[in-house]
């Protein structure tokens, strides 16, 4: 699911600090913000929209597409599950630090009531041009712009980066995909990537991943067969084995999940791997360039 502006979005927390800052900001940019949940202030107006006591009440009054949720860690297991039984297609879940467990029972869930869950910690989603759902700086012309290639990030301040080198370079973005940094998360990357090459909008793909787990190369597997041209940078090139970077999900255990694996696995691939995310306008762009995109490109 790619959210869009016909989309309609709960935000879980919205009368806090934070949920009502970027509630305002995803209002303004054209997402369709549905209504909020607090408890304490059930059948209040806040930011212009309803507040329920729970995402079952706001269901009943009017029905949502996504939730997304400023909720505390510990908060965050019983919201989630109240999004999914209440019949949300996809959770965002921006939260991080949520117990491993808790995290577990809200996948088991989701699966449960057929919803996609986003994150944990993750910076959300943008459309631009049309909509966002997250933390990320959709609004700021100079790092998103509508275009054709898609993002991929686990990381959001990696992926913001990444969108500003392609807008810099004259190109704008289908999607931002923020799959979240945390070891266990709802949507890998290679989900991300599937739905991408399934979007008729992405004419190309960036992957902006971190040393630590194998969700690169698990997405090299996919990429292998994909007709649209794919380009990734990997961070954590110089982390010494063991060390955690940034995110929980971006530590080496073993001999798995270090840079040269995955930058091994994604070149066999046939994926083109930057040095420095700047360069990857130009692996990308002359591949978007060929008629019949990648396979041309590698003929």
């Amino acid at each position: 699911m790619i959210v869009r502006r016909h989309h309609r979005v709960l935000v879980q927390g919205i009368t806090g600090k934070q949920g009502s800052f970027w509630t305002a900001a995803m209002q303004a940019y054209g997402t369709m913000v549905v209504g909020g949940v607090n408890p304490a202030k059930a059948g209040t107006t806040h930011l212009g929209v309803p507040v329920h006591a729970s995402a079952r009440a706001a269901a009943q009054a009017a029905p949502f597409d996504v939730a997304i949720m400023f909720i505390p860690p510990l908060a965050a297991k019983a919201a989630a599950l109240d999004a999914c039984e209440a019949g949300a297609e996809m959770v965002v879940c921006l939260t991080e630090h949520i117990p491993a467990q808790d995290v577990m029972e809200m996948l088991a869930a989701a699966r449960a009531n057929g919803t996609r869950i986003v994150g944990p910690n993750t910076a959300g989603l943008v459309t631009p041009g049309e909509a966002f759902a997250g933390i990320m700086p959709a609004f700021n012309p100079r790092v998103f712009q509508p275009g054709r290639i898609g993002v991929i990030s686990r990381s959001g301040s990696l992926g913001t980066l990444v969108a500003l080198i392609l807008t810099q370079a004259g190109e704008g973005q289908s999607v931002f995909y923020g799959v979240g940094g945390d070891p266990i998360v709802g949507t890998t990357t290679r989900e991300a990537l599937e739905i991408l090459d399934a979007d008729a909008r992405t004419e190309a793909v960036v992957i902006c991943g971190e040393i630590g787990g194998a969700a690169e190369e698990e997405a090299a597997d996919y990429a292998r067969g994909m007709a649209k041209p794919v380009a990734a940078f990997i961070a954590g090139r110089a982390a010494p084995p063991g060390r955690k970077m940034g995110h929980a999900g971006a530590i080496v255990s073993g001999s798995g999940g270090d840079y040269a694996s995955k930058r091994s696995a994604l070149e066999a691939a046939g994926v083109a791997v930057a040095d420095l995310p700047s360069q990857l306008p130009g692996l990308l762009l002359p591949r978007l360039a060929q008629p019949g995109g990648r396979q041309a490109a590698e003929r």
